[in-house]
């Protein structure tokens, strides 16, 4: 069924709405998927606040221009899907590349980061970064450190302390 006008007007919008409110994407050829594995891959992406869309590449390329997003068009010769990170930057390439390694006819083609495009090897690094709450906890973990280091030294000097003045007190003891 062909589209009118102004329903393709309104997805362009939609898209250009999710380009201005999305940290990262990634861009992934889907076409070999089945549609339970395809509801799954949805699944997974929204329970980590991530919109997957499939839209079609001319209406994509459109919203892209219109964003000043540089593509090779070499993306566009087959079918694709956007996963939006709607939160985490990280968190689509990270779910979309652990699918992607269960399910080979899923692809990563490429994604944007800061409104520029990237390639699928740094989709695939970005995949590698640890999650931001991660990344929160060694860095209060790195901290916390130093800081536990000297309260063990304090109580073990404390410690050294206490079982001198208990040998003294057993030496007095056993002398009387």
């Amino acid at each position: 069924m062909a589209k009118t006008r102004e329903l393709k007007s309104e997805l362009i919008d939609s898209m250009n709405s999710k380009f201005d409110r999305a940290k990262s994407a990634v861009i992934v050829d889907y076409k070999g998927l089945k549609v339970k594995e395809s509801e799954e891959l949805r699944r997974l992406l929204r329970a980590k606040n991530v919109e997957f869309n499939v839209t079609k590449n001319t209406l994509v390329r459109i919203a892209m221009k219109k964003h000043g997003i540089e593509f090779d068009e070499s993306i566009f010769k087959k079918p694709v899907a956007i996963a939006f990170a709607m939160g985490d930057e990280v968190a689509p390439a990270k779910e979309i590349d652990l699918f992607a390694k269960k399910h080979e006819a899923l692809e990563i083609l490429g994604g944007i980061l800061e409104n520029k495009m990237i390639d699928a090897a740094m989709v695939k690094k970005l995949a590698s970064l640890p999650s931001k709450d991660q990344m929160r906890a060694q860095f209060v973990g790195t901290i916390a450190a130093p800081l536990s280091g000297f309260v063990n030294v304090m109580a073990g000097n404390l410690r050294g302390l206490v079982q001198v003045l208990n040998a003294y007190k057993q030496e007095l003891s056993n002398k009387n």
